[in-house]
């Protein structure tokens, strides 16, 4: 797995900018989330090259998008920590959160980031409809990230509150998104941001090819959002 992801982080042309030890931990990452996927549904990518490819690989792509040194990020539903912890393994001097809504996911995690040795990240319980509205989480960090499967308008309306202005919000989404990204452009505006650019690429050693929409905070998040859940979902923006 380590080799496997020291040629794909040269493929991408990041093999020089990112700690010596970084695949290394990426791989050490990846056998203690397989491990404890035989005990806790955390993945369904269970094979070390597919792990290191789609979920490590895939993850350190975000690199190209965004200057990440000594700045904040926010993972919001992080699940097994994707993006957010292998961003942080590739750039230390990332101020990490992970969110979870699941307690016993928060702790593996929490778990995994003492394991592998990690200052300045931290996994957290909470929903995101409810954190940002918390004073020390709300319009706080420099990005916010989401490689959930949920509409980009939810994304938005779960995720851009969190992101100061002049920040961003880093969607990871499959390159088929364009109608789900038009059907976001109201949202994306009424919360105070804008789409900056669209990023495609190919995961290496895979042919699978997915994309980044980088959203800028261009104002703050009016008060009223981000709204219960129930109510997102009923009636998103």
């Amino acid at each position: 797995m380590e080799a496997l992801i020291q040629s794909g982080l040269v493929q991408l042309g990041q093999a020089q900018a990112v700690p010596l030890e970084a695949p290394a931990l990426l791989a050490r990452y990846g056998k203690l989330l397989v491990e404890k996927n035989q005990v806790m549904n955390l993945t369904a990518i269970t094979d070390p090259q597919d792990v290191a490819t789609l979920h490590m690989l895939d993850c350190a792509a975000l690199l190209n998008c965004a200057g990440f040194a000594g700045k904040s990020l926010i993972d919001v539903g992080t699940g097994a920590g994707f993006p957010g912890l292998p961003l942080k393994i590739l750039v230390p001097s990332l101020e990490t959160t992970l969110l979870d809504s699941l307690n016993k996911r928060v702790d593996w995690l929490n778990e995994t980031i003492d394991a592998l040795g990690l200052e300045g990240a931290q996994a957290i319980h909470g929903r995101g409809e409810a954190a940002s509205r918390e004073p020390d989480l709300g319009e706080r960090f420099d990005f916010a990230t989401a490689r959930a499967v949920a509409d980009l308008r939810l994304l938005c309306e779960l995720c851009l509150p969190f992101v100061k202005t002049g920040g961003r919000f880093l969607a990871m989404k499959g390159t088929d998104c364009g109608q789900e990204l038009n059907a976001a452009l109201p949202a994306i505006q009424i919360l105070g941001a804008s789409v900056e650019r669209i990023f495609d690429y190919q995961i290496p050693h895979t042919n699978v090819t997915h994309r980044i929409i980088l959203i800028q905070k261009t104002a703050p998040t009016p008060e009223k959002y981000p709204r219960r859940w129930a109510k997102i979902q009923k009636s998103p923006l």
